[in-house]
């Protein structure tokens, strides 16, 4: 069995870190990558659609990104006890029509001992926007340490 620090029981510090690692990973948008910080069985709820296993996450994950394209994610945490963490987050993406989008949304996370997430639901609301309201313009891949979070862009 592998382990994915940190671990539970989480402190604020952890939390803050198994957030940003989190964030990382789905910067990544790579599907498998994402997937190893789940169990084998981890259980999402995303949206509408439920998701089950390793498996149907990468299946999940390959799908979102082939449609939301030019994805960059943040999240910030909003609240943990000793192996939960409640997260919200935006991300901006395009269609392949050009169309710009920023999605809000709250996850409520649960970990096993190991630190691999055990359960993800996900809330999320759509927002269409014009290209030059856009607020995230790093290069593709992981949010620079001094880009603003969603606090400091007052989302």
């Amino acid at each position: 069995m592998s382990t994915r620090p940190p671990v539970p029981p989480f402190t604020r510090e952890t939390a803050i870190e198994k957030v940003r690692l989190a964030e990382d990973a789905w910067n990544s948008r790579d599907p498998e990558k994402v997937a190893l910080g789940y169990t084998v069985d981890s259980r999402w709820r995303n949206r509408a659609e439920f998701v089950n296993g390793r498996e149907e996450i990468v299946a999940f994950l390959t799908r979102k990104w082939h449609r939301e394209l030019d994805y960059r994610l943040i999240k910030e945490l909003w609240a943990f006890t000793e192996n939960r963490i409640a997260v919200r987050f935006a991300y901006e993406c395009h269609d392949d029509s050009g169309q710009w989008y920023r999605s809000y949304g709250n996850e409520n996370w649960d970990f096993g001992e190991d630190g691999l997430m055990r359960v993800r639901l996900a809330c999320i609301n759509d927002l269409p926007i014009a290209e030059s309201d856009r607020k995230y313009h790093w290069p593709l891949g992981r949010r620079p340490d001094d880009h603003p979070g969603l606090s400091d862009l007052g989302f």
